[in-house]
């Protein structure tokens, strides 16, 4: 059995980019590609330190392709984090198999979700 993880074995690529960037007062983090178990810390490492640093946060999720429970589980860290710290959090972005996963799990009624960024970014350079 090889030492190397199934996804690199199955030559997938198993490092998620994600886009930072500020707009309008408003921390954007944008990942790229999946987010699942492979990739999921890498998410929260990015995510987490903004609700110390960040007046409110936007997720743009327009190129993320898939997201697993493992990365639901790093999107309810930061809900938790919003909350606890009252730094306000959007979503956007959402390709219809993520806003599918969002909806079976009901995720989708505890976030602010948007269609696009800067529809994300406005609402939240209001509040």
């Amino acid at each position: 059995m090889s030492p190397l993880p199934h996804a690199i074995r199955q030559g997938r690529r198993v490092s998620l980019d994600i886009e930072r960037l500020e707009i309008d007062g408003v921390s954007v983090a944008a990942p790229v590609g999946r987010v699942d178990s492979n990739t999921a810390r890498e998410l929260e490492t990015v995510l987490v330190p903004l609700f110390d640093e960040a007046k409110a946060i936007a997720v743009d999720f327009e190129r993320l392709t898939y997201i697993s429970s493992a990365g639901l589980r790093v999107v309810l860290i930061a809900a938790k984090l919003s909350k606890a710290k009252n730094v306000p959090l959007a979503l956007s972005g959402l390709s219809q198999p993520v806003r599918e996963v969002f909806q079976i799990s009901g995720f989708a009624k505890l976030f602010a979700i948007h269609d696009n960024r800067a529809q994300a970014v406005a609402a939240l350079a209001k509040s």
